[in-house]
């Protein structure tokens, strides 16, 4: 036994090339792991610069701007969009979440007034024992969610210090991150193995297909955001903007986000139109919308970023959501084509 594992080492990681590649992941997943959060400005800072290289790369090799004019034409774009999104949108969500959870009670006594109805006409099926036993188990929980939410709201102080200065260290990082790309990747290399051929190869046939991956997946949540709205508000559902970017951002989570997403969609459907053919037409474009997306946009935007089986995606989402949140479900796919790169590029038999 000991002999197979040592001779399927010598295979795997006898060249200094892989035993390059595996210690820059090793302290890759170390650092990440267990200083995400006092690294987390940074790593938020890393993604966003990343995502408007593509712009700047573009206005100084193509249109031949200089580098710092398309820093500061792209970053400037960037921050007033942020503006905007946060002077506009944001109190307009805010407004919607709050007469959602006032409408909470009126939701719940509609809800147990239908409960209630069901042992008269399912009385096999259900009794008031367990319409009872039920609905001590709501309570429970939504007294479980008050002492939650008074605990958040103690706390969203410091949430608030803390969102000021990401607010001001994320940016500045961003703009000299991009400013000076070349002197900051030169320094970095000098820290590196001198043995990182084969990382050097993994890496540029990663670089493409993260920035597909990042580029499309932030144009698939514009996307059904903004057919997902309009859907609403032809049908004149209540939470329109609110529900819409719940499904926008639900693509994040691939096959899982979109079931989630649509449970508060049909209950909100359910007690403002009840079982009328209005309800039903909608949950039917919803459901329209949700299959293009599935089966039309996201070929077209990941067509070259995804070769990944749909099992393997899932795995992926529930492994690095795991370990890293929120950060680990959005890279949950590029992460996974990393492991892909890896495997295919270490010494075969």
């Amino acid at each position: 036994m000991l002999e197979m594992l040592k001779n399927w080492y010598n295979r795997r990681f006898g060249d200094p090339q892989a035993i390059g590649l595996f210690a820059i992941l090793l302290f890759g997943f170390i650092v990440i792991y267990y200083f995400s959060n006092l690294i987390a400005p940074l790593l938020i800072a890393i993604v966003l610069a990343y995502l408007l290289e593509m712009p700047i790369r573009f206005l100084s090799t193509k249109l031949k701007f200089p580098r710092l004019l398309a820093t500061l034409l792209v970053f400037g774009s960037f921050i007033s969009l942020t503006l905007i999104v946060f002077l506009f949108l944001i109190p307009i969500l805010w407004n919607q979440t709050v007469s959602l959870f006032s409408d909470l009670p009126n939701m719940f006594n509609a809800f147990n007034v239908w409960l209630n109805e069901l042992p008269e006409h399912y009385p096999e099926l259900v009794d008031y024992a367990m319409i009872d036993a039920f609905f001590s188990s709501i309570k429970s929980k939504i007294l479980g969610f008050g002492e939650s939410a008074l605990k958040l709201s103690l706390s969203s102080l410091m949430n608030l210090v803390s969102l000021g200065i990401y607010a001001f260290l994320v940016p500045l990082m961003m703009f000299f991150m991009l400013k000076d790309k070349t002197e900051l990747l030169t320094g970095v290399a000098r820290f590196l193995p001198r043995n990182r051929t084969l990382a050097s190869q993994v890496w540029r046939e990663m670089q493409q297909q993260i920035e597909n991956y990042i580029h499309g997946k932030l144009l698939e949540i514009f996307i059904v955001t903004i057919v997902t709205y309009a859907i609403f508000l032809i049908f004149g559902l209540n939470y329109p903007l609110l529900l819409a970017v719940a499904v926008g951002l639900s693509v994040l989570v691939p096959y899982i986000g979109a079931v989630l997403a649509s449970i508060p969609v049909v209950l909100v459907a359910l007690f403002q139109f009840g079982i009328t053919p209005t309800f039903w037409y909608l949950i039917i474009a919803f459901a329209i919308s949700q299959l293009l997306d599935g089966n039309l946009l996201v070929p077209y935007l990941f067509s070259e970023a995804v070769n990944l089986h749909p099992l393997v995606i899932i795995i992926a989402v529930l492994v690095f959501g795991g370990l890293w949140g929120f950060w680990g479900v959005f890279f949950a796919i590029p992460l996974a084509t990393l492991v892909k790169a890896v495997i295919n590029a270490l010494p075969s038999d």
